[in-house]
């Protein structure tokens, strides 16, 4: 049982940025719970029995997608997918109408991804249900976030230390695309509010100008961001949000700020290596480093359905724990 929880400070996640320290801890421990007692074959909750959820993918995802889907059955969710292409919006309807038109199906909450920035946030003030950002644009993928974060806090957080989140006095550095990768932005944030000083790396033409004024470090040569930090973050290079060539090929690009397994090599301190995924092996990381010691990467995976079920729970259901309105079935 989850005692003494907390509720969100939000109706929607709309984004990091709406989120407060407390709110952030109060999905790790809701998270942890759930992953500690459900996330094993043939066990589910009927926690959101009654509740239909649509995933609304206005841009293509199956690990988000999935992830969104697994959380949602595992709470005992009704589930309705809703794919762009083979709707109403592929023939001329707006956005607006076609949710709308969702909504008078009695839903309740709606998981969005669309490739305009902005999406979930204007229709979180034109209509009843609660919705979670899946990701928009190249604003914010507030989940990965959470996933991310908690992989981090697991290791970093000493219970015997009061109100702390494990994050203070660390450093991590988001290595990769961060003009294109909302999933940087949603990081920056989080782990700003987590207590973390934060670095970007990558060339100046990934580095979205006037960054440093969010309060991070900014660095150009991998081997800085190394030498600085206590995890890393490695970003895929984002080639479909790109409109022209921002490096001269994927094969300098990765000489240069692809993680290699020899560069940790002689490195004097316990350096954790994330990544967002789908990782490209031989790019951001090569497979020795990927499935070293000092990757995250599966725990993460891990974490992302644990993660989305206690965002679903702490959002929609009565309880978190289950213990009024739902049981776990062995």
């Amino acid at each position: 049982m989850i005692s003494g929880i907390n509720r969100l400070s939000v109706r929607h996640l709309l984004g990091i940025s709406d989120l407060n320290r407390d709110d952030l801890l109060t999905i790790f421990q809701t998270a942890l719970h759930y992953r500690n007692r459900l996330l094993r074959p043939g066990k589910q909750i009927n926690l959101l029995h009654g509740r239909t959820v649509v995933n609304l993918f206005a841009e293509n995802s199956t690990r988000t997608r999935s992830s969104f889907e697994l959380a949602e059955r595992r709470l005992g969710a009704t589930v309705l997918n809703f794919s762009a292409q083979s709707s109403s919006l592929a023939k001329g309807e707006t956005l607006l109408d076609s949710v709308l038109n969702i909504e008078a199906m009695h839903v309740d909450a709606i998981v969005i991804r669309h490739s305009a920035a902005g999406v979930p946030w204007f229709l979180s003030r034109h209509c009843s249900s609660t919705f979670i950002n899946a990701g928009d644009g190249r604003h914010e993928h507030p989940t990965q976030a959470l996933l991310d974060t908690l992989t981090l806090h697991e290791r970093w957080h000493n219970p015997a230390i009061p109100n702390s989140t494990g994050f203070e006095g660390k450093r991590v550095t988001i290595v990769g695309d961060i003009l294109h990768g909302r999933v940087a932005l949603s990081n920056i944030y989080a782990l700003q509010k987590l207590g973390a000083d934060v670095a970007v790396c990558g060339p100046p033409t990934l580095i979205p100008r006037g960054i440093a004024n969010l309060g991070v470090h900014v660095f150009h040569r991998l081997a800085e961001a190394i030498e600085f930090s206590d995890a890393l973050n490695m970003l895929r290079v984002q080639h479909e949000r790109q409109d022209r060539a921002l490096f001269p090929s994927v094969a300098e690009y990765s000489k240069l700020f692809g993680l290699r397994h020899y560069m940790l090599r002689n490195l004097n301190k316990p350096l954790l290596i994330l990544h967002p995924g789908p990782i490209n092996r031989g790019v951001e990381l090569d497979s020795e480093t990927a499935d070293g010691a000092r990757s995250v990467v599966l725990p993460q995976v891990e974490n992302g359905v644990a993660v989305r079920m206690a965002v679903l729970a702490l959002l929609l259901s009565d309880t978190a724990d289950g213990t009024s309105t739902g049981r776990i079935d062995e």
